[in-house]
C-alpha cells in the first residue's frame, strides 16, 4: 500500500489551487440573520444585505457561470437554543451570476418570512 504526505499543495507559479470545476462548494456563509445581520465566516461572497425581515441578497466575489447553480441553506432560530430545527429558507430566487436573493423563516404549509439566528447558504455550479 502506498503513502502520499503533502504539506502544501501549490499551482505551477506558486500560489494556491483553485476549484473550478469541481463540485464543490463555489461559497457559502454563516450570518446572523437578527438584529445587526452581519456575516460571521464566508467564502467567495463579497456582500450581504438585508431587504427587510427574513429577506436577503448575498452577491458572490468570483461570479457564477451562469443562473442554474444550486443554493442549499441551513438554518436555526437561535445560535444557542438547542432543538431549533424546522428553521431555514423558504425561498431562494433571482439567482443571476453575480447574486441570490433568499428569505428565511419557519417551515410551515403557510410560510412567512421571518429573522433567524443562523441563515448558512452553501453554492455549488460552475464559476465563471
Amino acid at each position: 500500500m502506498s503513502q502520499l504526505n503533502i504539506d502544501t499543495i501549490q499551482n505551477r507559479s506558486g500560489g494556491p489551487v483553485t476549484l473550478t470545476k469541481q463540485e464543490a462548494a463555489k461559497a457559502w456563509a454563516n450570518f446572523n440573520g437578527t438584529g445587526t445581520v452581519a456575516t460571521r465566516q464566508t467564502f467567495n461572497q463579497t456582500s450581504l444585505t438585508d431587504l427587510g425581515t427574513g429577506s436577503y441578497d448575498l452577491s458572490f466575489v468570483n461570479n457564477m457561470n451562469n443562473a442554474t447553480y444550486n443554493v442549499t441553506v441551513g438554518g436555526a432560530y437561535s445560535a444557542t437554543a438547542t432543538g431549533s430545527a424546522g428553521y431555514g429558507a423558504v425561498a431562494i430566487n433571482d439567482l443571476t451570476t453575480s447574486d441570490y436573493h433568499l428569505q428565511s423563516g419557519p417551515y410551515s404549509t403557510s410560510p412567512q418570512p421571518a429573522d433567524i439566528a443562523v441563515i448558512m447558504p452553501s453554492v455549488t455550479g460552475d464559476l465563471a
